[in-house]
């Protein structure tokens, strides 16, 4: 499911600039978290993206640069909210996160990956709030 208005209104500001350091401006941020978002959702393989949602390899490269320099960590975006202390809050949040098939079945070969798609789904829990 892509992101609301509401919720890339709360996410947009966190990510980085789109012009990179080298080259040309970066295909829109909202379109590269959803083309990351449908492949954790899912489950599909990247390489299995619907053509709407652009080249596999320029997502992919966005994640990985984005779950390497922090972008994803949840102490930049969760910090209000990161760690509950209630068990049924928790279990509620495993729960949510399971309907996520690419989380459930964990087809990410790296733990950088996988943690990345963590933290993606966390922010889109969290920005659906």
């Amino acid at each position: 499911m892509p992101l609301t208005d509401a919720q890339w209104a709360r996410i947009e500001p966190l990510l980085p600039d789109r012009t990179p350091m080298r080259g040309g401006r970066w295909r829109d941020h909202r379109e590269v978290t959803d083309a990351i978002a449908f492949t954790f959702q899912t489950g599909t393989q990247r390489v299995h993206l619907p053509v709407k949602c652009g080249n596999w390899r320029g997502v992919y490269n966005r994640l990985r640069m984005w779950a390497v320099d922090g972008t994803w960590e949840p102490d930049v975006v969760l910090a209000d909210r990161a760690y509950p202390k209630q068990r049924d809050t928790v279990e509620r949040c495993i729960n949510r996160l399971k309907q996520w098939r690419g989380i459930a079945t964990r087809y990410e070969k790296t733990a950088t990956s996988y943690l990345a798609k963590l933290h993606i789904a966390g922010i889109f829990l969290w920005s659906a709030r």
